[in-house]
């Protein structure tokens, strides 16, 4: 398997470090990454996990969904200085990222269940190429949930799918089954045909007439709501749904960490 972390180093430091190499250092360093604002943490065990493959030793880490404050030490490693030194960036850029999705997806949550406590908040796939694996992590570490990892493990049908097909009844299938309509007449034509639909860019004032009628339908249909969900509106949604799908945490600005290296004595 692609080991990611060994990819972002390489790209990092494809040969050796050159200024390292100038100054000539080495011996042993300890590194210390803080963070200058609050948050909540994530997939810090991974990062100790490569570490340890490049023989360096991790001597203490806030782990995945702990919460930290400005000024606190969120992962510390000592060894080799000149590998640390070459980890250093790397590390720091992927817990700013990390950390920050996880802190967004714990704000939105914590939002969201404010109004209604049964709500589930859920990222989509548009997670950035290469990154998924740690972007799913740190979702799940701020208390939200996944609303597909990838095609291969959920059924969705989508306007474009149904471009294609018609739904005259309820598919056969183990899986449950997600239907995002393309119209009103078509949600309330699926909601016995679906497990969950999924209502796409609707106002708050749709949502009001529209769900009711979908649950008498189909008591057991659960609604999910997406387009432009945030900070700022998730609420207004969470009122009327059962599931909030959202990308948002997955573009949160990265949290404003730092690193220092000091030389072993």
């Amino acid at each position: 398997m692609l080991d990611l972390m060994e990819l972002y180093l390489l790209e990092d430091c494809p040969y050796e470090d050159e200024t390292v190499e100038l100054l000539k250092i080495d011996g042993n360093a300890r590194l210390e990454i803080l963070t200058r604002e609050k948050g909540i943490t994530a997939c810090t065990e991974e990062l100790a996990e490569f570490y340890k493959k490049k023989n360096i030793c991790t001597l203490k880490y806030k782990r995945s969904g702990q919460e930290f404050k400005a000024g606190e030490v969120v992962f510390c490693a000592e060894g080799d200085a000149k590998t640390l030194f070459k980890l250093w960036r790397v590390s720091q850029t992927f817990l700013s990222i990390t950390c920050a999705i996880a802190t967004a997806t714990k704000k939105l949550v914590d939002l969201a269940k404010s109004v209604n406590p049964n709500i589930l908040v859920a990222t989509t796939r548009k997670t950035h190429p290469g990154f998924r694996k740690y972007e799913i992590k740190a979702v799940i570490s701020g208390s939200g949930c996944i609303h597909r990892n990838s095609l291969s493990d959920s059924i969705l049908i989508t306007p474009n799918h149904l471009n294609f097909v018609k739904i005259e009844s309820k598919p056969n299938i183990l899986r449950k089954v997600e239907i995002e309509p393309r119209t009103l007449e078509e949600a309330l034509e699926f909601a016995d045909k679906a497990d969950v639909l999924l209502l796409d860019h609707y106002s708050i004032e749709e949502l009001k007439e529209v769900i009711p009628r979908l649950k008498s339908i189909n008591p057991n249909l659960k609604i999910a709501v997406a387009g432009n969900i945030n900070e700022k509106n998730i609420k207004d949604y969470a009122v009327f749904a059962d599931i909030i799908v959202t990308s948002s945490p997955y573009y949160a600005k990265p949290l404003d960490l730092t690193t220092k290296i000091i030389k072993s004595q």
